[in-house]
């Protein structure tokens, strides 16, 4: 599919593997390739499985993309929130296998997926754009604010608080946390059961449930458009 995004299609079961440096940026060309690939998986019908590399999922946007102008920074966010409105309206499930760190973009694709496996370890989950000097996006806030715990909303989004694992599950951005080497089994026992589900019910209820969500991302990049520009 691509060097960035690897694709393999196995069972019905499509793994989307992130390979971009030692920090999987996410880029306007990994964005083209994500696309890409969840075009070739809903071809297949195939349940997704989306991870990184061993110790990081993504450390969050191409930063030599985010500084080189206002033009660029937005051009990638929008194309980011809708890479995430897309994954959250994907017809078939979509299961992020977190192998470690997950920052920033590499959160907000953890909280636009339907069922989110991390692994134990000393690994930082959540959302540092205040952190590194950046007011987050309209569309950022929107879904931390659906996805994320009530508690731990304000902590991550206006904090910009990381959470462990552990915590993580506790804060939303996980549902469940494994031993390292149980990620993968993991990952594809989830997709099998997965597959058992009728996929048109699935794609119709998805789209039930989050279509007030939508519908405000749909407004918020918009908005982060005019703003950002």
């Amino acid at each position: 599919m691509s060097e960035l995004i690897t694709y393999h299609l196995e069972d019905g079961i499509a793994t989307l593997t992130l390979n971009n440096g030692k920090v999987n940026a996410i880029s306007p060309d990994v964005i083209k390739a994500f696309n890409a690939a969840l075009d070739q998986a809903a071809q297949d019908r195939a349940v997704v499985i989306i991870t990184g590399q061993p110790g990081i999922l993504s450390g969050g946007y191409d930063l030599k993309v985010m500084t080189a102008g206002p033009k660029e920074a937005v051009s990638l966010v929008t194309a980011g929130s809708t890479l995430a409105r897309r994954m959250l309206s994907h017809p078939f499930p979509v299961i992020v296998a977190c192998p470690g760190h997950a920052v920033a973009k590499g959160a907000f694709l953890l909280l636009s997926a339907d069922y989110r496996i991390g692994v134990e370890g000393p690994f930082s989950i959540g959302l540092n754009e205040v952190q590194i000097g950046m007011t987050m996006h309209h569309a950022g806030i929107e879904l931390a604010r659906d996805r994320l715990r009530r508690s731990a909303f304000h902590r991550s989004v206006i904090n910009a608080e990381m959470f462990d694992p552990a915590s993580a599950v506790d804060a939303g951005f996980l549902d469940k946390v494994v031993p390292v080497e149980q990620l993968q089994e993991a990952a594809l026992t989830a997709a099998r059961q997965l597959k058992k589900i009728n996929m048109n019910a699935h794609k119709h209820t998805k789209l039930k449930v989050r279509k007030a969500l939508l519908d405000i991302l749909d407004d918020a990049i918009i908005r982060d458009q005019e703003h950002l520009g």
